[in-house]
């Protein structure tokens, strides 16, 4: 690649969403009035009787959660889908296709990662990482059976400041009859890639990263996690398989142990970073649930964290980011080299 300046504004192309992302490093140095947020580390008990997600603690819905000792999967007491059958299924069409609704069905799942109130994932061992792994896979292939069901997105937020309101360690499964707008762009993107170069994009831009180096935080035999050369989050990051590889389903037994160590790697650097719980957004990408092959897609997983400064400065996108394109102020290369630098033990265990 041609050298271009970038400590000087520049725009980088995401060839997954097709969309341009702008980097202003120099916004980096300004000085920071705006809004810093609270940070409340709380000493968490293992158990919380108030907690609904706790084993043997009454549900909103008057059901109780089983007495569970590793992990724990239901179905969402407010659910955001329904899979009720619809009598008919509606899609209208008005002004020439400008007003268009139609229904939709799906299935949401709560994910225990376990019945410890005041773990996370990076504070979990190995064994309790891979039963985490281990449900994902199990959920997603019951998911991915049923007939209406035509993607499945594992996801997890972690921390209030993304709108966690329950601490206890637990993700989401949303299983819906669409294939969602993200999701729709990325299956898109690669398999035009696909059918043009007869390779995948993500393994071919993984094997361009190996080279450069300058934007991978670490890695192991079989996943690469960095931070991609077009984030727009701060500390972005994303996971990738080394080898070809569609879905979950399709991993092998060493390449699940190998996804541990990765989990535990790159979350405990977040919480290194600025010696807090890092919060996120979390996202696992695998191929429509369909029944069609999309042989360019490639698993992968991201990693969205709000933070920008420090454990109180959040990013913002608002203004320009929101009317008009995504817009960051550290360079990938920069917030790499700050992820690099952290350490793998865990700051509560120094």
């Amino acid at each position: 690649m041609r050298k271009i300046s970038l400590s000087k504004s520049h725009r980088r192309w995401n060839p997954l969403l097709q969309e341009w992302v702008l980097v202003s490093p120099h916004r980096f140095k300004r000085p920071w009035a705006g809004a810093v947020e609270k940070v409340e580390e709380k000493e968490l008990p293992e158990y919380e009787p108030d907690c609904y997600l706790c084993p043997g603690n009454i549900r909103a819905n008057g059901k109780s959660n089983p007495k569970y000792r590793d992990v724990f999967a239901f179905d969402n007491d407010f659910s955001a889908l329904t899979n009720e059958k619809n009598n008919k299924k509606h899609f209208i069409k008005v002004l020439d296709s400008i007003i268009q609704v139609k229904t939709e069905r799906g299935i949401c799942r709560v994910i225990c990662f376990s019945p410890k109130h005041n773990l996370t994932l990076p504070e979990m061992d190995a064994q309790a990482i891979r039963r985490v792994i281990d449900l994902w896979v199990d959920e997603y292939e019951n998911l991915r059976k049923k007939f209406f069901i035509n993607y499945a997105l594992i996801f997890e937020n972690k921390g209030q400041i993304m709108g966690c309101s329950n601490p206890h360690p637990h993700g989401q499964i949303w299983a819906t009859e669409s294939i969602p707008n993200i999701p729709a762009k990325l299956v898109s993107s690669q398999e035009s890639y696909f059918k043009k170069q007869k390779s995948k994009l993500l393994i071919d831009y993984l094997n361009w990263e190996q080279k450069q180096k300058e934007r991978i935080i670490t890695q192991n035999e079989h996943w690469v996690v960095l931070v991609p050369f077009w984030a727009v989050w701060p500390f972005e990051t994303m996971i990738v398989p080394k080898r070809s590889v569609q879905d979950i389903l399709k991993l092998k037994e060493e390449e699940r142990n190998s996804w541990v160590e990765i989990l535990k790697d790159i979350t405990t650097r977040y919480d290194n970073l600025f010696k807090i719980s890092f919060p996120y957004s979390m996202g696992i990408y695998q191929r429509p649930t369909d029944g069609n092959e999309y042989k360019g897609f490639q698993l992968h997983q991201v990693f969205l964290p709000p933070l920008l400064r420090s454990a109180t400065i959040k990013k913002f996108m608002v203004g320009y980011e929101l009317c008009a394109e995504p817009q960051r102020d550290t360079t990938p290369e920069q917030s790499a080299e700050m992820l690099r630098k952290c350490s793998t033990v865990h700051y509560k265990k120094i």
